[in-house]
């Protein structure tokens, strides 16, 4: 049976993690189960930049992933970089099993404004598919209304739609059906 672990990092928000459940679940399809909390190691943080390294927490995930999960989204509330760029909302293996996203730049507080639950709420539903469409092996797309469209800029996060397009809803259910069929056949 397919399985989509949420596995929290570093104690993000409980409603939160309830939401993408919720919300997740219809359009995965699969069971999702919550995974023991992890911390990240102190070797993951980049003094300099203040920031978290998101291939090194991807690293560690590594080591507590589920033996049952298909894929893991892993969510943190702290700032994430990669060395190429100065910030990411997310990170994921492209066709693999991993996906991590931060909550911290989706909040509006980040950006000096006034908090809002619901503004955040949805551009982490955003945030998860797009992260969790890589680990369907979905590039990124050229149209701005699809979830997979790139989005560097908090503006251009909330530009974006909240479904694939057409070209992406075929992708993910093809690559969500191999992965459900390759899984019957292991078992």
């Amino acid at each position: 049976m397919s399985r989509l672990y949420i596995l929290p990092v570093n104690s993000p928000e409980e409603n939160v993690l309830l939401e993408l459940e919720q919300k997740l679940q219809p359009i995965i399809g699969w069971e999702i189960r919550r995974a023991a909390s992890m911390s990240i190691p102190p070797s993951a943080f980049n003094a300099v930049r203040n920031q978290y390294e998101a291939l090194h927490i991807m690293r560690e995930i590594v080591d507590v992933i589920q033996i049952d999960a298909t894929r893991i989204l892993a969510i943190t509330e702290e700032d994430l970089s990669i060395p190429m760029l100065t910030f990411v909302f997310g990170q994921a293996q492209l066709g693999g099993r991993i996906a991590l996203m931060s909550l911290a730049r989706l909040r509006p507080e980040f950006y000096g404004m006034a908090a809002k639950k619901e503004l955040c709420l949805h551009r982490a539903f955003k945030e998860a598919l797009h992260e969790l469409g890589h680990t369907f092996g979905l590039k990124h797309c050229p149209k701005q209304s699809c979830i997979m469209a790139i989005a560097n800029t908090i503006q251009q996060v909330d530009e974006k739609g909240i479904d694939f397009c057409g070209g992406c809803s075929t992708l993910f259910r093809d690559a969500r059906q191999q992965i459900e069929s390759l899984e019957k056949e292991s078992v």
